[in-house]
């Protein structure tokens, strides 16, 4: 299994909450800041309120998915936090999938690809 690349410190995270900029949806509140990375990190939260371990895991399976699937669109050299909310539990992949790329949207991240298919 390849590694993922995942925030994992404390400081890392709060990083990202006091310096980036916010948007949010019904489902999600996605947090981005710009680094002198070359890579694109992701951290996730889910909160206790949300659910027991299983249902947080369960999310964060879902947002890690979603980024994962949609990280070729994604502008590279940024840090970004996913902080799910409470609505997020009776939501499928689907759903979720559709918040990421909305707030991605929002904060214009996702690159603008001109494919020609032929």
């Amino acid at each position: 299994m390849k590694k993922f690349n995942s925030i994992k410190k404390n400081s890392d995270f709060q990083k990202v909450y006091r310096t980036g900029r916010s948007f949010a949806n019904k489902l999600l509140v996605m947090y981005v800041i710009k680094t002198e990375r070359e890579d694109t990190r992701i951290g996730i939260s889910v909160s206790k309120k949300v659910g027991n371990s299983v249902v947080r895991h369960h999310i964060t399976r879902l947002v890690r998915e979603s980024y994962r699937l949609n990280k070729d669109r994604v502008k590279t050299g940024l840090d970004i936090v996913v902080v799910a909310r409470a609505a997020a539990k009776e939501s499928d992949f689907k759903k979720i999938e559709s918040a990421y790329l909305h707030l991605c949207g929002l904060h214009n991240i996702l690159e603008n690809r001109s494919e020609n298919i032929d």
